[in-house]
Formats: C-alpha cells, sequence, structure tokens
C-alpha cells in the first residue's frame, strides 16, 4: 500500500489555511444576527450598556454597528409604552447618523435581542441619538390597537429626562423615516400628490426596481423588507429593516408605517444601493426585488409581514394614442380604501405624462371603465383642453380618476372589490373648446306633441363663430298656457339642474344606486338642451318621479331633512346632446309658451 506524504513545508502551509478558513468562519458568525436568540427584557436594561445592531449600508452585507444605552423612558408612547434611548458608535454611525430605512434594526444587549432601532432625535445634533422599541413590544404588535397613531408625530423628550440624559432643552424623537421609493413615476406627479402623502414619515425617494431573486424570501434580522404599494411599468414602495423572523412571521420597522392595522398588501425584498449621508437627514437608496408575502399589521409597535403568497392587486391597463401611434402600460395597485383613490391618481397622472405621445398644449379625451365584482361596471368618459396656466394639461384626468374611486370606495353600505381599471387617452394637437354665445328657439310657442328646432351660437377657442342645431320634443302632458323653460347648457349646468343636491350623492341608499348615479353624469364634451316643465320632480335615491301629486307634495314639504327623498320644483320633461368634440360653457335660459 502506498502512502501520501506532506512536506514539513507543505504542511505548515495547510495547517495555516485551515486555521485562517476557521477564524473567517467565526467571524462571519459573529457578525451574523441570529434568528432564534434569546430576548432581552427592558426591566435589565440600564444606561451605560454597551450593545450594537445590524443594518444594510450598502448591498446585501448586513453590517454591524455599536450603541450604547443613555436610559430608559418609561410610558414615552403610550401606557406602558416605553423606549430605550441610545447612542449610535462607530465611524459609519457618526458619520451618517440615524439613516432613513434604518428604522427596525435589531438590537442586542449581551448577545440576546433586546428590540428594534424606530426614533431619532428630530433635532440638528452631531450625536447620533436615537430610540429603541423593547422586543416584547415589537413581538406583541399584532395585539396592538389598530387606532394607535405614531406616523410623523414628534414626541418631546421630557424636561427632567433631557437634562438627565444630558440632551439639549426642547429635545424630540421622531419616527425614524423609512423610504417611500417611485420608479416610473413623473417627479411633478410627486410635487403635486405631496400633500396627500405628507403626515406619513416618508422620505420620498426617486428608485428603481431589481430581478426577483431565488432567494428573496430568506430574510434574516438585518435585511430590508418593504410594503409594494404600485407595481407594474411604474412602482411606488417603502423600506425599513427587519427586525426579527420567527418562522414564517416578520417583523419589521419597529413603528407603524400608516398605521393602518390589519391589512393585506404584497410584501417585498429590498436592496440598498448605497447610503446617501447628510447632515439634514440621511437616507437609504434603494431598490425592490420580488414579492416574498403579504404585509398583515401596521401597528404602533411594528409593521409585521408573513412569509409566501402575496395578496391580490388591482390590475390597471393605461392607453395613449396619439397620430395614430399606441402606447400601452400596465400596472397593478394595492387594494386598500383611503390609498388606492391616492394611487390612482399618481399613476394615471404619471402614466398620461410620462408618455412619448404626451405633449402639453394638447386636446386629451379619455374614457375607460371600473370593473367590480358583484355590480355594474363604472364608466368614466370626458375631455380635458389644456390651459393658459404653466400647470400640466393631464392633471384633471388624475383628479377626475381619484374623485370617482373615492366616491366608490367611501360608500356606506358595502366593501367596494376592484377587479380591473382599463384608461385610454387620446390627444390631439391644439386646444379643441366651445363658448355658448347665444341661443334661440324656432318660434316662441308650440303645441304639446310638436318637435321644434333650436339653434346656439358657438364660439371655438381661437376660430370663427358657428351654429349648431338640435331638435327638442314637446311632450303630450304640457299643459296648455303654461310656460316651459328651456336651457342651452354645458354639461354641469343641466347636472345641477336635474338633480339637485342629489347629484352630490347624498341620498342613494346602495352602491348599485351609487354607480347609476356615475353613469348617468353627463360629459363635458357635449352641448345639451333640457326642457324643463313647471311640475315638482320627486327625486328618491336614483330615482326620478316627475309630476307628483299635490297631497305628496305638501307631505314632504313638511319634512325636517330631505333625508334620501329629495323635491325639484321642476321636471326636466326632454333632453337633447350635440357632440363637439371638446369642452363646453356657458348657459342660456329660453322661454317657451304651451299654447
Amino acid at each position: 500500500m502506498s502512502t501520501t506524504r506532506i512536506a514539513p513545508h507543505s504542511r505548515h502551509s495547510f495547517l495555516c489555511k485551515a486555521f485562517l478558513l476557521l477564524v473567517t468562519s467565526l467571524c462571519a458568525c459573529a457578525f451574523a444576527p441570529a434568528q432564534d436568540q434569546e430576548l432581552f427584557p427592558l426591566s435589565q436594561v440600564r444606561p451605560g450598556m454597551q450593545g450594537y445592531a445590524y443594518t444594510i449600508f450598502s448591498g446585501d452585507k448586513v453590517e454591524k454597528f455599536d450603541l450604547e444605552v443613555v436610559g430608559v423612558m418609561d410610558n414615552f408612547l403610550g401606557p406602558k409604552q416605553s423606549i430605550i434611548l441610545v447612542e449610535l458608535k462607530g465611524p459609519q454611525a457618526e458619520h451618517s447618523g440615524v439613516v432613513a430605512g434604518m428604522s427596525g434594526s435589531p438590537v442586542y444587549f449581551e448577545g440576546k435581542l433586546a428590540g428594534a432601532l424606530s426614533l431619532k432625535l428630530g433635532i440638528f445634533t452631531k450625536d447620533a441619538i436615537a430610540g429603541v422599541t423593547p422586543i416584547q413590544d415589537v413581538l406583541n404588535a399584532v395585539a396592538q390597537p389598530t387606532g394607535s397613531q405614531l406616523s410623523a408625530q414628534v414626541l418631546s423628550v421630557p424636561s427632567d429626562a433631557s437634562s438627565r440624559f444630558g440632551l439639549p432643552s426642547g429635545a424630540a424623537l421622531e419616527p425614524i423615516e423609512s423610504p417611500l421609493v417611485f420608479s416610473g413615476i413623473d417627479p411633478l406627479a410627486i410635487q403635486r400628490f405631496a400633500k396627500d402623502l405628507q403626515g406619513y414619515g416618508f422620505v420620498v425617494a426617486q428608485g428603481g426596481t431589481s430581478v426577483p431573486r431565488a432567494d428573496d424570501a430568506k430574510l434574516a434580522a438585518g435585511d430590508m423588507a418593504g410594503m409594494v404599494f404600485v407595481r407594474g411599468d411604474m412602482s411606488i414602495n417603502s423600506a425599513c429593516t427587519v427586525t426579527a423572523v420567527r418562522g414564517d412571521q416578520v417583523f419589521l420597522c419597529g413603528h407603524p408605517l400608516m398605521s393602518l392595522g390589519d391589512i393585506q398588501m404584497p410584501m417585498s425584498r429590498s436592496r440598498v444601493v448605497m447610503t446617501l449621508s447628510s447632515s439634514l437627514a440621511s437616507t437609504k437608496i434603494v431598490t425592490i426585488g420580488g414579492d416574498i408575502g403579504t404585509i398583515t399589521g401596521d401597528h404602533l409597535t411594528a409593521v409585521t409581514g408573513k412569509l409566501g403568497p402575496s395578496p391580490r392587486m388591482i390590475p390597471m391597463d393605461l392607453t395613449m394614442l396619439s397620430h395614430g401611434r399606441e402606447a400601452k402600460l400596465h400596472i397593478e395597485l394595492m387594494d386598500q380604501a383611503k390609498l388606492t383613490p391616492l394611487l390612482v391618481a399618481i399613476t394615471t397622472f404619471s402614466g398620461v405624462t410620462q408618455n412619448f405621445l404626451y405633449g402639453d398644449g394638447a386636446t386629451l379625451h379619455y374614457s375607460g371603465d371600473i370593473f367590480l365584482t358583484g355590480h355594474p361596471s363604472v364608466h368614466v368618459e370626458n375631455t380635458i383642453a389644456p390651459g393658459d396656466s404653466l400647470g400640466s394639461d393631464g392633471f384633471p384626468i388624475a383628479i377626475a380618476m381619484q374623485n370617482v374611486f373615492s366616491r366608490i370606495y367611501n360608500n356606506t353600505f358595502e366593501p367596494a372589490k376592484v377587479d380591473h381599471i382599463s384608461l385610454r387617452v387620446e390627444s390631439s394637437p391644439g386646444r379643441t373648446s366651445f363658448h355658448i354665445e347665444s341661443a334661440w328657439l324656432e318660434k316662441g310657442e308650440a303645441a304639446p306633441g310638436e318637435n321644434l328646432r333650436i339653434r346656439a351660437l358657438i364660439r371655438p377657442y381661437r376660430g370663427p363663430s358657428r351654429v349648431e342645431e338640435t331638435t327638442i320634443y314637446i311632450p303630450e302632458q304640457a299643459a296648455r298656457g303654461t310656460t316651459l323653460r328651456v336651457m342651452v347648457c354645458e354639461a354641469e349646468a343641466l347636472n345641477r339642474s336635474a338633480r339637485g343636491f342629489a347629484f352630490s350623492g347624498g341620498g342613494p341608499s346602495g352602491l348599485d344606486q351609487i354607480i347609476t348615479l356615475l353613469n348617468r353624469e353627463r360629459r363635458n364634451d357635449r352641448l345639451y338642451v333640457g326642457v324643463f316643465a313647471p311640475t315638482p320632480t320627486l327625486l328618491w335615491d336614483d330615482k326620478e318621479l316627475p309630476n307628483i301629486p299635490p297631497s305628496q307634495q305638501n307631505m314632504l314639504d313638511n319634512r325636517p331633512t330631505p333625508g334620501s327623498v329629495q323635491l325639484l320644483r321642476e321636471s326636466l320633461v326632454h333632453e337633447s346632446s350635440i357632440p363637439l368634440g371638446g369642452p363646453v360653457s356657458g348657459v342660456i335660459s329660453l322661454n317657451l309658451q304651451i299654447r
């Protein structure tokens, strides 16, 4: 049998390499946060105690940084909701301070998980002072009441605590901001809707998306994850640091993002491109990876999620047309009553204006359908003419879509489930709009059952006036000797006259009736002619009952409030319209004698 012998110098080299490999492995283990560690109770935290935390400053590398306990502030967030005040140590922490996106970073004392980094000292200070949510409060986040609020709230440090801990007078703690990452979104859209985004403690940032990886769901403490608001050809996501992973349960942020309570929205993996240091507000620049599960809770002391499948989102298809060319976008939106209308507005505005077919100074005609489960679809259609101000001409489309969604979601009858949104916007060069200058009837009197021609003088924007003609019908039941009122007008004026206060949506008694009212709304690019008779009309929810008997009229007149029933002194007995291809303005009222 042959035996292989190792030369002394080779054996020495082999042993050195093995030793180095062992040391490297031990160092790697020392810097990798364990997933099933013991918990360090709040009762054992003392000032001066040394600890450490984990977060990502760049790439996928979870880095360790040191910290020191300044003190414990009892009942700070609320009854039995204390925080641990700490000072971050080390070159990276001292250079960048408390960074947006660092919230949720797991904090350890004596090798045991003690809490999640969650608050920062909201003043200009050279010391990186932060607040830590105790770990037991983080793990109990699913039991927090849904009404707990902390987002964007400034919490003043008591004067006695400031002096005891050596903090400046008037010091205040506030939640560490979470980056709200926009990808493919027009910065002007972010500015337009900034007021709606304020107050939630987000740092708005431009970012991107990364290709999903097979290991996206392999989360560890110190990694980055977040909420998915929009995905597809445009995306909006938030990101913060993972505090702990217990089985398929994920705890992150250490504070609420928007205090939404129990929710269902996609959870994604986030990756850090770099940390941008700033004296005003350092932040992580992040990209969004693949979906890894569901965010299930947004509570006072943590955001919680569950690894696995993601919840459904609302698909939206946007088609833009101009000069025979077509561009299509597909996105998906989170389904949440408070946020979906805003997300629809932001994505609509950006999808229209951030498009190679779009240009200010064009007339935009939009039409689309909102498909709902178990209910008729809602049809939207109108035309927007460019204005003279510097504001984007696509903004009114976004506001119109937001208003429709708000009326659907804010109904008081049942939750609305949107299946799909389809929107088509066609751009035509130049400004197309019309103003009604005058109108006249074929003759000043007519008989019941007669058709009568009516003409209107229309002045286009920067064009010669022209005459448009249509026919009105005098109902057989029109009483002889009465006077009818003929309105030649824009859509909004006829809406108000025909529906009264019920047009505002105060009367319907069900979602179907709200949808009926939405679908009845007249288009702004038509000239309308309405014939009104001096007979009362009863509006009952979405129903119109003309010519009600005097006895019912007297009964309604004595009602203290109209409720879902309303009485109009006139009845719309005939309506006709002329499509003009651009917004119409103006109102002309004429009298017609019935002989």
